[in-house]
């Protein structure tokens, strides 16, 4: 099975998108009441800390890798 990075921003953003879609299900449910205007800030905040958490992974992923040392020709072991 092949395995796929962690992308926190992505799930940072999916939870913020599913909190706001919670709140308006409530809201349309009658569970409680949500202003109309708690959408922009909520989205828009969780968008922002999304984008700056992808930043920070990227920029900490581009300095791990740079330590890295690659080599295309096979080593002793794939000789065959």
């Amino acid at each position: 099975m092949l395995r796929h990075e962690l992308q926190p921003g992505k799930l940072v953003a999916g939870a913020v998108l599913t909190l706001a879609g919670v709140l308006y299900a409530g809201d349309a449910g009658g569970a409680w009441e949500t202003p109309w205007f708690v959408a922009i800030p909520l989205v828009t905040g969780g968008l922002c800390l999304a984008g700056a958490v992808a930043f920070l992974t990227g920029r900490i992923r581009r300095r791990r890798d740079a330590g890295r040392t690659t080599t295309d020709a096979p080593g002793p072991d794939m000789a065959s």
